[in-house]
């Protein structure tokens, strides 16, 4: 790669996780090296508890890290205030979680464009992006719907659609196809791919072997460690 799209977007240096002390201590990550550059599409893979998750929640600074450093667009996040970290979190992270999180309150796009305009984004200009994101994903005639009024996967679809709307840089998705039936997943993935292709990087928590075959690279996960990286493309 070259130029912008040979930038780091994401560096996890040393980064390790460690719950409890003495002999409740458990190594939930150990000190792993790892680096996703722009256009880059990463997938993790690994049984349950191997630390897929807990890397996922490191890498966009939702937990902290017992050692090492996470840097995003180069800049570390220990030590950020909570308030400087979640600006950071807010413009150039966008994140995909299996529980969705959506506000019951809110519509599909009003979900998706309250991000934005935390950011100061115009409402106008909110809801044009959040009404392209749910049309990217194939439900933009569900913008005014609220949450229980959409089933399970259309839910995770405005979920996907929130994380991708604006410019975020940096996209972390736990399982993004769980609730998807698998056309529909094809689909999303299809998107995700298309972003990193227009610069973007991603970190995909997976354990499907076909939907890791989208990206470029994947990691393998077992008892907190990397045990192999796989280059796809």
């Amino acid at each position: 790669m070259s130029g912008s799209r040979a930038q780091a977007v994401l560096r996890l240096e040393g980064v390790g996780r460690v719950h409890g002390t003495g002999p409740a201590e458990v190594h939930a990550l150990h000190p792993v090296d790892l680096e996703v550059r722009a256009g880059e599409f990463l997938a993790v893979m690994g049984p349950s508890g191997s630390g897929k998750s807990t890397l996922l929640a490191l890498a966009g600074g939702l937990d902290r890290p017992s050692t090492g450093r996470v840097l995003v667009e180069g800049t570390p996040l220990e030590g950020l205030s909570a308030a400087r970290m979640a600006d950071v979190r807010r413009r150039s992270v966008g994140y995909v979680f299996q529980s969705y999180n959506l506000l019951p309150s809110l519509t599909a796009a009003e979900n998706i464009a309250l991000p934005r305009e935390l950011d100061g984004t115009p409402a106008r200009t909110a809801r044009a992006e959040a009404v392209a994101a749910l049309a990217e994903l194939g439900i933009g005639e569900l913008a005014d719907r609220f949450p229980e009024e959409l089933s399970g996967g259309q839910q995770q679809r405005v979920a996907i659609g929130r994380a991708l709307a604006g410019e975020r840089r940096l996209v972390l998705a736990d399982e993004p196809t769980g609730a998807l039936d698998t056309a529909t997943g094809e689909a999303v993935l299809q998107v995700l791919r298309a972003r990193c292709d227009a610069g973007a990087a991603a970190v995909m928590v997976t354990h499907d072997a076909a939907h890791a075959a989208w990206a470029d690279r994947v990691v393998f996960l077992r008892d907190g460690r990397v045990v192999e990286q796989a280059v796809r493309r």
